[in-house]
């Protein structure tokens, strides 16, 4: 995904819930940080956008989350439109290191139209994928850490921060040093 298609995708969440408030979680938030000429191709090759709302409900009541997945979310005609799609995500998402909402990035495109959008701080967001733990997640980290546009013992502490399982913690651990060692 390119920066242009994300503030597309703002624009429309912005529009669809009339909430200029939006959060970033997925690995597209990495678009904030560093532009698509400077990151590797593994950093951008999703088409999904991943938009939480800081305040959106949790009552059972439709959310906005929900919102966006039925506009422009997979399968829509947004998405067949334009081969990009935001999906709709809540905070629980994502499990984040402790103080992650202090270091959010915010996202400057003036093609985001008014959406003042917020994106994961590249660290936060690695762990986060790190503790996700998929094969894609493990290549979006590694592609940015050989990439050095993260660093290894940021990532650990990080992973410090985790209010996880402490087998959770270990095991991102484990990946970060072992990831490490191979640079």
């Amino acid at each position: 995904m390119r920066r242009d298609e994300l503030a597309h995708i703002l624009r429309a969440a912005c529009d669809i819930t009339n909430d200029p408030e939006i959060l970033v979680i997925g690995s597209q938030a990495i678009l904030a940080s560093f532009s698509e000429d400077q990151l590797p191709a593994n950093a951008v090759m999703s088409i999904e956008a991943d938009i939480a709302f800081l305040d959106d409900a949790d009552d059972g009541s439709t959310t906005k989350a929900d919102l966006v997945d039925g506009g422009i979310g997979e399968s829509s005609l947004f998405h067949a439109s334009f081969g990009i799609y935001g999906q709709g995500v809540d905070l629980s998402t994502a499990h984040l290191p402790e103080g992650w909402r202090t270091r959010l990035v915010q996202f400057v495109d003036p093609q985001a139209g008014s959406s003042r959008a917020v994106c994961l701080e590249p660290h936060d967001l690695v762990v986060a994928k790190l503790v996700a733990g998929r094969p894609k997640d493990h290549d979006f980290a590694l592609a940015l850490l050989e990439s050095d546009l993260i660093d290894a013992r940021t990532l650990v502490e990080r992973a410090e921060l985790l209010d996880e399982l402490p087998t959770t913690r270990r095991r991102v651990l484990g990946w970060i040093e072992k990831a490490a060692e191979g640079l």
